[in-house]
């Protein structure tokens, strides 16, 4: 989710593809076959969003900057360059509330439920 209404700069949330459980439809601690894969291609081991988060995996990190980079270096002025970003420790879902029933994005919810990772963007 891209952050940037009435703030100095653009930041983003991301998250990473997980595995859900069949029950209940939440988000697990386990990587999609698809992100285990890529990690794989990295040279990374990881297979949890845990093994990943906070800077642990340095390798992912590197690949996601590189992308942010990419995008970056398509940007006209510096006002549509991201800034800052960061890796939550789960998915978006239905369940957990940031997703409503169409799949669409909840700003309001994710905004709200991740105030604090988002401010520390702009504080720091």
């Amino acid at each position: 989710m891209l952050i940037g209404d009435k703030r100095k700069f653009l930041s983003m949330l991301l998250t990473l593809k997980c595995a859900c459980n069949a029950e209940t439809m939440e988000p697990t601690d386990e990587l999609s076959l698809e992100a285990v894969e890529y990690c794989q291609q990295l040279g990374s081991q990881a297979t949890k969003v845990s093994d990943i988060i906070g800077g642990k995996d340095k390798e992912i990190y590197r690949s996601i900057q590189e992308g942010i980079d990419h995008v970056n270096s398509r940007a006209i002025s510096n006002a549509q360059r991201i800034q800052k970003w960061a890796v939550l420790g789960r998915d978006f879902s239905i369940a957990g509330g940031e997703l409503g029933p169409t799949m669409k994005l909840r700003r309001s919810v994710v905004l709200e439920m991740y105030h604090k990772e988002i401010e520390s963007f702009y504080t720091e």
